[in-house]
């Protein structure tokens, strides 16, 4: 069940596509530079549910792709960082890579929204849905992970821009 945790927890607490946009802006990436915080609850199949929360530092490189680090602290396991590089790779589509995962991640805009889509170690399968909230400085985050096909987990939370 640690790759489930892995998995819900990757995804859940760092969502890399925030709400301005997903509210129209041209440029999403740019919401994760400076500060971001994510908080959520993991369940996963006969597992009691826990508590998960990163605070991210992206930056925009010279190349127009983000690089974000996360300090992820889950409750009851010691704090870790995760990685990603997220590149735009057409209007409505964007691609990269996570420490934690086991495939390229995509990332598609469907109706306002954002689809992230990921392998991770244990032949599991990551689908999480970002959906912009009021104000348009948050996002709420849903993760569905799925093994040959039957659910084993989910989580649901929040990201947001935090003041510098």
């Amino acid at each position: 069940m640690n790759a489930f945790r892995l998995i819900l927890l990757s995804a859940a607490a760092s969502s890399l596509l925030p709400a301005p946009a997903m509210a129209g802006s041209l440029q999403p990436l740019q919401f994760f530079e400076g500060r971001t915080e994510s908080m959520g609850t993991v369940k996963t199949l006969l597992k009691k549910p826990f508590k998960s929360r990163s605070v991210g530092r992206g930056r925009i490189e010279p190349d127009g792709s983000l690089s974000l680090v996360q300090q992820v602290e889950d409750e009851g396991k010691p704090p870790r960082e995760r990685r990603w590089r997220i590149r735009q790779t057409g209007p409505r589509s964007f691609s990269g890579t996570m420490s934690e995962a086991s495939s390229p991640v995509t990332i598609d805009e469907v109706g306002g929204r954002f689809r992230f889509r990921f392998k991770m170690k244990g032949n599991l399968s990551v689908e999480q849905w970002l959906a912009p909230l009021s104000g348009g400085m948050a996002a709420r985050n849903i993760l569905t992970v799925r093994k040959l096909g039957m659910t084993v987990g989910t989580s649901t939370g929040t990201i947001r821009k935090v003041a510098r």
